[in-house]
């Protein structure tokens, strides 16, 4: 008798690039920088004063898979409530100061994990750094110089003519260069524009420049199906040779959404293991099923799986054998039925009205074993004379 392994499915490939090395900043406890992994942010869009409002917005997007938030403090209001945010936050929380200096020094007393600041917009920001610095380096509280293309300092957008890539990365570097004669160096730069070409022209150039971590943005990307492929874009563009340490999607939308967006780009470039992950054909004349409804009721009953699990919805003869045995779980379906296979074998067979429930139930008692020994089961075997 032989023994033919049937083989498991092939595991993550690797990054594209290595990350690029950075120095490492301690954002509340999140590491950036430095090889630590990707950290996905977003931003509340709650009045920050409004605290029981905010931490509740703080708390979904915690659920949601967010570890570091930032909250808008634009008035002295919002600044009185940044102790009490701060405290019990589950998540890191980061401070966005604009216009008011004074604000930076009440979000660092207040016990935030970072402060971002906007060159561009605080009133005489230069004039106040050595005092910045000392207040931050003191509480241990990195500063992220968030440099955009909306608000460039006047100074630049006079030399450059625009907020050019050019004019983006040297604010940034000057103001960095600022801070680096006080001998304050916890430092995280982003330089965000909308256009995704100029954003991504922007970054490479930082990158060759400095070794400070970079949060990487699109600015003002739109609503959700704009924004998302704005983002999608450009970081993959970046991340896919290194380049980021932390990302926020920025959406006219609901800020978990953003958070969704960022962990499924990181997912999609093995910098984060994936979780449920549905393979599923576009359909075509070959589909002897309605792929579309199979595929999202599928999705559906899984949705919020918290484990790393392939699952093939596949509707023609071509590809769907091949891709449901390469999945943890799959269908290969068609002419009114539907072959289900578990880690590359055929368990049964069942009756189309079947295969979702079936789907589910296969895919709960997988999780339910990953759970319990970390793996699925080993590779399966048959046996040939």
């Amino acid at each position: 008798m032989t023994t033919v392994d049937l083989g498991l499915p092939a595991p993550a490939s690797p990054p594209l690039a290595p990350r690029r090395p950075t120095r490492q900043i301690n954002v509340g406890g999140v590491l950036v920088g430095a090889g630590a992994p990707i950290s996905v942010q977003s931003m509340t869009t709650t009045v920050t004063a409004d605290v029981n409002g905010t931490l509740q917005q703080i708390a979904e997007l915690t659920a949601a898979g967010c570890q570091i938030v930032r909250v808008a403090v634009p008035s002295h209001d919002d600044a009185e409530a940044l102790p009490i945010i701060a405290a019990k936050s589950p998540i890191p929380v980061i401070a966005d100061i604009h216009f008011q200096p004074r604000y930076v020094f009440a979000a660092i007393d207040a016990g935030c994990a970072a402060v971002r600041v906007n060159p561009g917009n605080i009133r005489a920001f230069d004039d106040k750094v050595a005092q910045i610095a000392a207040a931050a380096s003191a509480a241990g509280v990195p500063i992220r110089i968030g440099v955009n293309a909306g608000s460039l300092d006047a100074r630049l957008l006079a030399k450059h003519g625009r907020a050019t890539p050019h004019a983006l990365v040297e604010s940034a570097l000057w103001e960095c260069g600022l801070f680096e004669e006080h001998g304050f160096r916890d430092l995280k730069i982003s330089v965000k524009h909308n256009d995704p070409v100029v954003m991504v022209a922007a970054y490479e150039l930082l990158a060759e420049r400095c070794d400070y971590p970079l949060h990487l943005g699109v600015t003002e990307a739109g609503p959700a199906f704009q924004g998302t492929i704005k983002s999608a874009v450009a970081f993959g563009a970046l991340l896919s040779r290194g380049i980021g340490d932390t990302i926020r999607v920025s959406l006219s939308a609901p800020p978990v959404e953003e958070v969704k967006v960022g962990i499924a780009i990181l997912e999609a470039l093995n910098l984060r293991q994936r979780g449920l992950e549905i393979v599923s054909c576009p359909s075509c004349g070959r589909a002897q099923v309605d792929v579309y409804t199979l595929a999202e009721r599928v999705h559906a009953g899984l949705d919020g799986l918290d484990v790393p699990l392939r699952v093939a919805v596949m509707g023609c003869v071509v590809n769907g054998p091949g891709e449901a045995r390469e999945a943890d779980l799959g269908v290969a379906a068609g002419n009114g039925k539907g072959q289900i296979f578990v880690r590359g074998e055929v368990i049964r067979t069942v009756p189309e009205e079947q295969i979702v429930e079936t789907l589910i139930g296969e895919a709960l008692r997988l999780a339910d074993q990953l759970r319990a020994t970390g793996t699925l089961a080993g590779p399966p075997t048959v046996s040939v004379p």
